[in-house]
């Protein structure tokens, strides 16, 4: 007798997306302005949805949490592709680095809620580095081959490197912290270096 085969994951219908995808998108916002813990009825206000809606998607609201990062990592990692197309390689990694560096604001509203302990946020570490890595390892590879800056430097290092910079939250600050980094990637150059994986 063969093992059952499981049923393919139901599609959401286009209508449940957008009202996922609003959700999503006020409560990124609202959590960027008032902290995870605002009331579910400002962000329903906020999505032009209502309260049946948001708990039908998300009955928890780790759940929401959840969503809101993963979002704002894949909108991220997706930036280096389309800055790499349409940048030269230093100037790609310093516009997503600037990029990067939005993400960890939005990061840190939630940072809260990612250290709770909650076992819902424990697959969002891996997450971040299986997304962010590869995105940053091909625009300083890209960087690095052109000579301009140096390529001893992991990508995972970085991103570190930048989270820590930026954790004063202040963004004028946050902005001339990375360009000193991006400074200090320049310094030593050489042509043909190769980044570290």
């Amino acid at each position: 007798m063969s093992a059952a085969t499981p049923d393919p994951p139901r599609r959401v219908r286009a209508d449940a997306q957008r009202n996922i995808d609003a959700l999503v998108d006020a409560a990124r916002e609202v959590f960027g302005a008032s902290g995870v813990d605002a009331p579910v009825r400002e962000i329903t206000t906020r999505a032009g949805v209502g309260l049946a809606t948001f708990y039908r998607h998300f009955p928890d609201r780790a759940d929401l949490v959840s969503a809101v990062y993963r979002n704002e990592v894949d909108s991220c990692a997706a930036a280096a592709a389309t800055l790499a197309a349409t940048h030269e390689p230093v100037d790609a990694l310093v516009r997503w680095l600037r990029r990067f560096t939005a993400f960890v604001g939005v990061k840190r509203g939630l940072a809260t809620a990612l250290h709770s302990g909650n076992p819902a946020f424990e697959p969002l570490p891996a997450y971040f580095r299986q997304n962010f890595e590869p995105a940053l390892g091909s625009l300083l590879t890209a960087a690095a081959a052109t000579g301009e800056i140096r390529g001893d430097v992991a990508p995972g290092e970085l991103l570190s490197a930048v989270s820590r910079l930026c954790a004063a939250g202040d963004t004028t600050v946050n902005e001339r912290m990375v360009a000193l980094l991006v400074d200090g990637l320049r310094y030593g150059a050489k042509p043909g270096s190769r980044v570290r994986g």
